[in-house]
């Protein structure tokens, strides 16, 4: 079986087409904004949000060296994204993605919160158009880590089905601490 981040990766490439704007809610090191760069070209507009500025540097760099100029890093919460991104977005976003956490490398003390995650979960459903994707890998190592994952089934379940639909894929084998991973997907 593929590696989750690939699973990630095959679902984003179907809906994160050329001239679409996407989103990587939470940059890390770039690797995710990087491949929707990739995948919507330089008509296509992606925004990558990080709250640590060694991920903004790290995503920035990995941009420049591949030579893709049409993604934005900003700064700030995922929480906060209406306030970081145009006005314009609502209901316009082909693809947004999430990997909860810690940033690989970095301070492994600041994680994800659940409360900020919710918020940006609450904005990412409104900004996703008809046939937009949502996919959360919700690494659950850390401490908090599995309630935050736990928090993300349960907003999903709440979302109205004649919205949207969800599903919960699972790695195998299934291991203690396993990474979960939700697709949410606006009808």
């Amino acid at each position: 079986m593929k590696p989750l981040t690939e699973q990630v990766h095959d679902l984003l490439s179907n809906t994160a087409l050329l001239g679409e704007t996407v989103i990587d809610a939470t940059a890390g090191n770039g690797h995710d904004t990087l491949f929707l760069a990739q995948c919507v070209g330089p008509r296509g507009k992606v925004f990558a949000i990080d709250i640590q500025q060694q991920a903004i540097d790290q995503t920035n760099l990995r941009l420049t060296e591949a030579g893709y100029n049409h993604a934005t890093c900003i700064k700030g919460s995922h929480a906060e994204m209406v306030r970081l991104l145009p006005d314009n977005l609502i209901g316009k976003v082909a693809a947004i993605t999430f990997n909860l956490g810690y940033l690989p490398g970095g301070n492994k003390a600041i994680t994800t919160q659940i409360e900020t995650t919710l918020l940006a979960l609450e904005v990412s459903v409104q900004l996703l158009k008809p046939g937009g994707i949502l996919t959360i890998l919700a690494y659950t190592g850390h401490p908090g880590g599995k309630e935050e994952a736990n928090s993300i089934f349960e907003f999903a379940n709440r979302l109205p089905a004649s919205n949207f639909m969800f599903q919960e894929h699972s790695p195998t084998p299934l291991v203690i601490n396993s990474p979960r991973f939700f697709v949410i997907q606006r009808k």
